[in-house]
């Protein structure tokens, strides 16, 4: 489907207004116009958005379609993958066990979890449960232990202890996804109910958010958005990506009926209309400041935002803005994305999913619902942030296109085509089994990731992935003295040839 199809993308009716809302009414009314024009800008298919203000949801509204090709619109009852920004919902689920006096943030990991265990031993036993919330353990990206494998969370956690740290623990940031699974490992070994059980009956059930899961596995209803991405310049609609296998990190799905009451209770100290999530000290140190983020981890949109200062509370990105602070958290999956971003001494906060795949659109609306609601000012930060990630894709396809210039022609590969095909496997990254098709070697990592590669020079081989939304990806073959494949490097992972 071509660019052309989103212009048939029309304005979705569906909006509701909160009980107070008339001191905002001609600000509503310019966001509003300023959200349908911003989406149109961006291409997203479809998107929902809710403000809430002194304690009042005082804007709540779907714009555009679930999917290409539907004239189903969006409203605030369809539902979207929170995905990362289920990170804040694990933290406050620690933190009730925090105020049962069941554990502590300083509690070392293993105290609960006797088994786990790092590549360091000194790490293993240093890591506390705090450090599980604010990426500061010294593991780095290691998202393919759930990506490129299908194998149980127990398994993706004891996979950890063969990853090789990527800087010393607590002395930088490497943002990453294990270790809020493993928080949800001790939530479940210490309240005896799965993680996906607790945050349903302590945080669902008593903000009455009926319309949002804890796994994709349970989603069902009709009312879902279809996640959408460009391939080569034409959009299309992809496959859900499915996070049930590091649930607390990333899986819960919602509405944003749902997540304007979770946020309600999140900038109001945890209340909500039955009494209190948190003790006011443990809602408080969600939001404390726990380690420094550098400026290569944080957003680009700092580029524009040029803040002072950008930390990692629990569960949430922090920074100033305009002189005040700001907790954030993005969510992001492929062809879908969310955002919840609070200002505590304004008493406002934004959420936002949309249905297109790291639409940064959710950045500008942030800030300006900041500007509109809050603290003035007329920048258009969704003309801005688009030329910024304009450059920002530019680069990334001219590193691309740098790579396929460099290119040795008429080379060919030193053995035949055949000699390449076997087993591979690796004790961190699993087996990987090529075959050959005509001139291509047919790749299949753990039976997940598939790929089609043709020969690029010499033992290079270069190619599309079998779902071509993930890109290309290029594989180095090995040879050794007895002129024998020994290795290959597959998308920076070495395998060892077995047969």
């Amino acid at each position: 489907m071509n660019r052309s199809c989103f212009f048939i993308l029309v304005f979705s009716p569906v909006i509701t207004f909160g009980q107070t809302n008339q001191p905002y009414t001609k600000q509503i009314q310019e966001f509003n116009r300023y959200v349908e024009e911003a989406r149109k800008e961006w291409l997203v298919p479809g998107l929902a958005v809710a403000v809430v203000k002194d304690n009042q949801v005082i804007f709540k509204k779907g714009y555009g379609y679930t999917g290409l090709g539907t004239r189903n619109p969006v409203d605030p009852q369809t539902l979207f993958p929170c995905a990362s920004t289920t990170k804040a919902m694990t933290a406050v689920c620690m933190g009730m066990l925090i105020d049962e006096g069941k554990v502590k943030w300083n509690d070392p990991v293993v105290n609960y979890l006797p088994d786990f265990q790092l590549y360091d031993p000194f790490v293993t036993r240093e890591v506390k449960i705090r450090d599980l919330f604010i990426h500061d353990s010294g593991l780095g990206d290691a998202d393919f232990l759930w990506t490129s494998m299908n194998i149980p969370s127990e398994e993706i956690i004891r996979k950890m202890s063969l990853v090789k740290p990527s800087y010393s623990i607590r002395s930088s940031f490497v943002y990453q996804n294990l270790f809020y699974l493993v928080a949800g490992k001790v939530i479940e070994k210490v309240s005896g109910l799965s993680w996906e059980m607790f945050i349903r009956r302590r945080i669902f059930v008593p903000l009455s958010m009926t319309r949002s899961y804890p796994l994709r596995s349970e989603v069902n209803d009709p009312n879902q958005a279809k996640p959408c991405m460009k391939v080569d310049g034409t959009m299309m609609m992809i496959d859900h990506s499915n996070a049930d296998a590091i649930g607390p990190a990333g899986s819960v799905w919602s509405c944003i009926d749902d997540v304007s009451k979770w946020a309600l209770c999140m900038l109001d100290s945890s209340k909500y209309p039955g009494g209190k999530l948190l003790k006011t000290a443990t809602w408080k140190e969600m939001f404390r400041p726990q380690t420094i983020v550098p400026p290569s981890e944080f957003y680009p949109t700092m580029q524009l935002i040029k803040p002072n200062w950008t930390t990692y509370g629990l569960g949430w990105f922090q920074h100033d803005y305009k002189g005040k602070k700001v907790n954030l958290h993005t969510g992001s999956l492929s062809g879908s994305v969310a955002i919840h971003a609070q200002m505590p001494e304004a008493n406002i906060a934004m959420v936002m999913f949309a249905n297109y795949d790291h639409s940064e659109v959710r950045h500008a609306l942030v800030y300006k619902t900041f500007d509109l609601f809050a603290l003035g000012g007329n920048r258009d930060w969704s003309s801005e942030f688009l030329k910024l990630y304009g450059r920002i894709q530019e680069s990334n396809e001219q590193k691309i296109k740098d790579f396929e210039a460099h290119r040795i022609p008429n080379t060919t590969p030193s053995l035949l085509l055949q000699d390449y095909a076997g087993k591979y496997t690796d004790p961190l990254y699993g087996e990987l089994e090529i075959t050959v098709s005509e001139k291509n070697l047919m790749v299949s990592l753990n039976h997940v990731v598939k790929a089609t590669l043709a020969h690029w020079n010499f033992d290079t081989f270069y190619g599309e992935y079998e779902k071509n939304w993930n890109g290309k990806v290029k594989a180095v073959f090995h040879i050794n003295a007895l002129g024998e494949v020994e290795k290959i490097n597959f998308d920076g992972r070495d395998f060892t040839k077995t047969h």
